[in-house]
């Protein structure tokens, strides 16, 4: 099966690892291209080039100030890409939870070394 245009849905334009950093840094507030490019080191050309294909699914909204552009994140069409992923948040936590429990048995067994060695000293 082919796989759909970048363009076509927001789960294909952010597979791109710079689109994804884009979003990031908008989430924090509504920044012009300049800031992208400058915080993200990216070439101007390639951050317009992602905007655009943020915005053409609607995960990025602009608003024109005087000669600038502002681009801000859309959460509203981030939503859905927050309910799917929230779907495997139970294997995230179970995996939290087996490392923590690992951790704490790990710090037990520690402890009860360093009693055994004090007490053959």
């Amino acid at each position: 099966m082919p796989r759909a245009a970048t363009t076509s849905d927001a789960f294909n334009a952010v597979a791109e690892p710079r689109r994804r950093q884009i979003l990031t840094y908008l989430a924090l507030q509504e920044r012009p291209v300049g800031d992208i490019v400058v915080t993200l080191r990216l070439a101007q050309p390639s951050v317009s080039k992602h905007l655009r294909v943020l915005r053409d699914v609607g995960l990025v909204r602009a608003r024109r100030q005087g000669r600038r552009m502002l681009y801000r994140t859309n959460a509203e069409a981030i939503r859905p890409l927050y309910n799917w992923t929230k779907t495997f948040e139970r294997f995230w936590r179970h995996q939290l939870l087996r490392i923590k429990q690992r951790a704490e048995a790990q710090q037990q067994e520690q402890k009860h070394t360093k009693a055994q060695y004090k007490e053959e000293s």
